[in-house]
């Protein structure tokens, strides 16, 4: 097992890896969200509070979810890259940031539009996790401009995983702000103690569109890794060779 991921942090053998993965989780991705949009658009029953307007979690919630998996991808992947220097994990933060800001966007977006008729604004400063998730999408851009901001890669790649590591306090604070303070927000309905809150036809299309939207970040995320390890590696023997090996085409 170990050999194994200490061969896939070789930039070649990853960039194969990956190409070979990529398709089987486009694949998966799509089945899933296929049937869970189905299922949670036409089959799933309307909430006795919240009528139709309820059926919008099937894209807030594996958003949200994915915007602190982003976040945690990124602080783990650039831990690693400071403390065994590993090029490739900082590859990883780089490629999974402006995933996670978008993933981020859209769980405040779809949260917003949710909360109008649930609460009868699109805003409430003073909900934790609405604050703490809008201070995520900042750490994400911050992350980003400061990348930007330094020519020298090696020296962005160490600057901007510091911003990374202090950052990843936030995401714990997100999953429990809802019961550490008073929020608008609902308490956890998935993960309880005595089950999830939810109907099996609620439940299993979310279940399916959570699988399916981890499935596209990993397909998306591969595939950012794969473009930024080109880049790095670009002068590299092993990209001119396989370039020709191939026609140029890869």
């Amino acid at each position: 097992m170990w050999k194994f991921f200490h061969k896939l942090a070789s930039p070649p053998h990853f960039y194969q890896f990956a190409g070979k993965v990529v398709p089987w989780f486009a694949f998966t991705a799509i089945a899933c969200i296929g049937y869970g949009g189905y299922a949670g658009l036409f089959v799933a029953p309307a909430d006795y509070q919240q009528g139709d307007a309820f059926r919008i979690i099937y894209v807030h919630v594996p958003a949200a979810y994915l915007s602190m998996m982003g976040y945690s991808i990124m602080a783990i992947s650039a831990g690693i890259g400071l403390i065994w220097r590993i090029k490739l994990s900082h590859a990883v933060t780089a490629a999974a940031a402006p995933l996670g800001a978008w993933f981020t966007f859209l769980a405040l977006a779809t949260g917003s539009i949710w909360g109008k008729p649930m609460w009868g604004t699109w805003w409430e400063w003073g909900d934790p996790r609405l604050t703490s998730e809008l201070l995520l999408l900042f750490l994400y851009i911050g992350y980003m401009a400061l990348r930007a901001s330094i020519d020298d890669i090696a020296k962005a790649d160490k600057a901007s995983a510091v911003l990374a590591l202090v950052g990843a306090v936030n995401v714990p604070i997100i999953h429990y702000s809802v019961e550490w303070w008073s929020s608008l927000h609902q308490g956890p309905t998935l993960v309880r103690e005595g089950g999830p809150g939810m109907v099996s036809d609620m439940l299993y299309p979310l279940l399916a569109m959570i699988l399916g939207f981890t499935f596209l970040f990993g397909a998306l995320l591969l595939g950012r890794v794969r473009t930024e390890v080109l880049f790095r590696e670009r002068r590299a023997k092993w990209v001119r060779e396989m370039l020709l090996d191939d026609g140029g085409t890869t």
